[in-house]
């Protein structure tokens, strides 16, 4: 009850509120009273959440472009919000081999935009900013990052958030110090998780919803790295993290102004192939089709976090392992397949039972 009190009435701005996340996001600060203000562009997949929920009377949508500098000062200054959650991006690897300049605009500048915003409001505000996993420079030995580890990134996207970090920690020190909060009444964080799955994600070259397109079809899986490692967590993670770390922040500024990792445990990891079998257990039938693709561009096959700070300083744990996490999602798209429920009460039904962990 506590963070469902925190959250009443309070003020939030919530960019990339059409996307995945965000319409989850959007969808569970609305169960909890929240005043929201939403700013991003049209989703961009049919179907997508945000319409699915009907999520556009969950708050007041604005859409927007965060490289539109002046609207989005605009709409930010109107708002007066107390709490930001900045998700908006350009998030697929694979799409940032195709559009790498658009990918480090939205990513670097729309982060730095969104920062600006805030600077120039002058008012008391919390702000949470969300990056990814991938933001590290990755060797791929099995090694488990921590948040002091070297930045860096392979692809344009991991590239582009990496520099986001640095910009939002140059913010931090520059504007926002927290040895000044008296005087801005600032407190900045950012937070990065990936590999994040649940209902509602239609993307493209997203494995999860690769595989539920073809069960729905009953067509054949085709996966391109079977021997991929990710450290796969349900959407509802990463997110209860987000809204207990922006409470934290608020009701105790001087101990949270830091980058935190979110993920699963370094055990709770499962290759695309494993991931794949056990998604086709759980609906309870399918196949898989393995994909030979040459000149694909790079992507990372290993990756995991080292999560001690966020469980030691925040208290935050994963609930979910990779089985239950994918159980909840598969669960999530039969109701929507099978046209068998009101989605937004699955969505808010999960997580009251999420909560209940």
């Amino acid at each position: 009850m506590e963070i469902q009190d925190f959250y009443k009435n309070k003020k939030v701005f919530i960019t990339g509120h059409t996307g995945f996340k965000g319409s989850w996001l959007t969808a569970i600060l609305h169960s909890f009273g929240a005043e929201i203000k939403g700013y991003a562009l049209k989703p961009e997949t049919n179907p997508s959440l945000f319409k699915v929920l009907d999520a556009k009377n969950l708050c007041h949508s604005v859409i927007g472009d965060v490289r539109d500098v002046v609207f989005l000062h605009q709409q930010i200054k109107q708002f007066q919000p107390d709490i930001v959650f900045h998700l908006a991006a350009q998030p697929i690897v694979r799409t940032s081999y195709e559009i790498p300049a658009e990918t480090f605009e939205v990513n670097v500048i729309g982060t730095a935009n969104v920062l600006d915003g805030i600077r120039l409001m002058e008012k008391p505000c919390t702000a949470v900013m969300i990056t990814t996993d991938k933001v590290y420079e990755n060797n791929e030995t099995g090694q488990a990052y921590k948040e002091n580890d070297r930045l860096g990134g392979y692809d344009p996207y991991s590239a582009s958030k990496a520099c986001a970090e640095l910009v939002i920690a140059s913010y931090r020190k520059s504007f926002f110090n927290i040895e000044n909060y008296e005087n801005h009444q600032v407190i900045l964080s950012s937070v990065r998780a990936g590999n994040v799955i649940g209902g509602g994600d239609w993307a493209k070259d997203r494995l999860l919803p690769d595989i539920v397109r073809a069960l729905s079809k009953n067509e054949n899986i085709k996966i391109r790295n079977p021997y991929a490692v990710r450290p796969w967590q349900h959407v509802l993670e990463p997110l209860w993290a987000y809204l207990v770390l922006a409470m934290k922040m608020t009701q105790s500024p001087k101990n949270h102004a830091d980058a935190f990792n979110i993920g699963p445990y370094p055990h709770d990891v499962l290759t695309v192939k494993e991931m794949t079998e056990l998604a086709i257990n759980i609906w309870g039938e399918g196949n898989i089709e393995f994909v030979e693709m040459q000149n694909q561009p790079h992507e990372a096959k290993l990756l995991s976090l080292d999560i001690a700070k966020i469980e030691k300083i925040l208290g935050w744990e994963p609930k979910l392992d990779a089985k239950k996490a994918l159980e909840y999602t598969l669960e999530w798209y039969k109701a929507y397949y099978m046209q068998s429920a009101d989605m937004l009460n699955v969505t808010i039904k999960q997580l009251t039972e999420y909560q209940q962990l």
